[in-house]
């Protein structure tokens, strides 16, 4: 795909997301038909995000279907990621503006910060070496929320292209002590107008919220991308995509990890 048609498809998801517009699907000359062309278009629509905003930053990314039960809801069967801004992140108890979307589901989500930049040349990594990459581990909760009317029928590539349909990331009490968690098995439980909706796991995310990052490192590292130091990094759910509307109160409890949660108004 040339660049014309890259900056086609992203100009379209990007007035998409600004004039909350849903769209069917995208024109079939700037349709992505590889990975690689999904990414290319992400990009550029990133680019368009921080150029719109100069106080909008690239602070991190996202880690979309890496729980079999999300890959179910969204008819794929492969993880994928996406990217977080300054402009879509708030910190627990606050309120989420219910006009700046369309029709939003929650996450919970084990949140990393990035201490050092990796060497992508000795990639690829083990989980352990990623491990003492981690400077603290978050609660958090994304909001995932799709350009396209359908977005369980329109594949992987196109929400890829989509920014792998991130919305808004919403995050808790950092913790510097990673060996207090047992990230093979730790619970979370989701609660909507403190009703228990789901009880999810650390080990729905690839077995091991560490085993996502991991799985990022090297992807980006194929690419000749790294992780800059302080990046923030969500890396999947730990129960389906549950849909929320306005006026909910959502709560995630991570146990000894802490809580996160917001007002959807």
């Amino acid at each position: 795909m040339d660049i014309s048609k890259i900056n086609k498809a992203a100009e379209i998801l990007y007035n998409s997301r600004i004039n909350l517009k849903k769209i069917e699907k995208l024109p079939e000359d700037c349709t992505p038909q590889s990975l690689k062309e999904a990414y290319e278009i992400q990009d550029e629509l990133v680019n368009k995000y921080l150029k719109a905003d100069k106080n909008n930053l690239l602070i991190g990314k996202k880690i979309g279907c890496t729980n079999k039960a999300a890959q179910i809801q969204l008819n794929i069967n492969e993880s994928f990621f996406g990217n977080m801004f300054s402009k879509n992140i708030s910190k627990s108890k606050c309120t989420i503006n219910s006009e700046n979307y369309f029709s939003p589901f929650v996450e919970p989500e084990f949140s990393f910060i990035i201490k050092d930049e990796l060497d992508i040349s000795k990639a690829p990594y083990k989980p352990e070496i990623i491990y003492e990459s981690i400077f603290a581990v978050l609660p958090s909760i994304e909001l995932v929320d799709s350009r396209f009317k359908d977005w369980t029928a329109v594949g992987v590539k196109n929400l890829i292209a989509d920014n792998a349909v991130h919305a808004h990331w919403i995050y808790g009490e950092e913790k510097g002590s990673l060996n207090s968690i047992n990230f093979n098995n730790h619970s979370v439980d989701l609660l909507i107008n403190r009703k228990l909706i789901d009880k999810g796991n650390s080990n729905n995310v690839m077995g091991n919220p560490i085993n996502s990052l991991t799985w990022l490192i090297n992807n980006l590292a194929l690419s000749g991308k790294s992780l800059p130091k302080n990046s923030y990094i969500s890396t999947g759910t730990c129960t389906p995509a549950i849909p929320i509307k306005k006026g909910d109160e959502v709560i995630a409890d991570f146990g000894k990890l802490g809580n996160v949660s917001f007002i959807y108004k």
